[in-house]
């Protein structure tokens, strides 16, 4: 319920449970940036607030939440529809080709890793990453009936080219996050390469 929730901002959910006369209530006008902070609890932020990333294209509506943490493993949460996919699927895909392609251009282009000898991984780039993506798809398709995959293949493009057109303005309009996050890249580079 309580991802219900972060899934449809502004959705309010009342649960009770009249056996212990308890109840819950699930309440998010923060959306997946809420949700975003909520899954990182015990992190140390690498920024102070979730990017964010809300479009629309080819029938499809993307939202999307990413915050970078001092932690190690990447945490990407893929949801269609408001079903939660385990197993990512062409969105994911999507998304983690927008990263590696917009913080290697942006990086290049301000001459910020002039000092490594090859270009940073996709592995470095996510490092620390904790993101939720939800699509909404008008007819998604899925690699069995558990639903833990999504591989509508035009999905790809679609969450690549809005991701990569956001993050890139994004970071042009805020060069101090791009730069604390390129940084923690060129570390998590170093360390692979080392």
């Amino acid at each position: 319920l309580r991802q219900v929730s972060y899934l449809n901002r502004g959705i309010r959910i009342n649960f009770n449970d009249e056996r212990e006369e308890k109840s819950v209530n699930f309440d998010s006008e923060g959306g997946l940036s809420a949700y975003v902070e909520y899954l990182i609890k015990g992190k140390v932020k690498l920024h102070d607030a979730p990017i964010y990333i809300e479009a629309e294209k080819d029938d499809c509506s993307i939202e999307l939440a990413l915050l970078w943490t001092d932690a190690i493993p990447e945490s990407i949460y893929c949801f269609t529809n408001n079903i939660p996919n385990k197993d990512g699927g062409t969105h994911k895909t999507g998304l983690r080709r927008a990263l590696t392609r917009t913080i290697n251009e942006y990086g290049n282009n301000n001459k910020l890793f002039k000092d490594l000898k090859v270009l940073p991984s996709g592995d470095d780039i996510r490092e620390g990453l904790t993101a939720v993506l939800s699509l909404k798809h008008p007819d998604p398709k899925f690699n069995s009936q558990t639903k833990d995959k999504l591989v509508s293949s035009e999905v790809i493009g679609i969450v690549e080219g809005i991701a990569t057109e956001h993050l890139t303005l994004h970071f042009e309009e805020h060069p101090k996050l791009a730069r604390t996050i390129i940084n923690k890249v060129i570390t998590a580079s170093r360390a692979r390469e080392a």
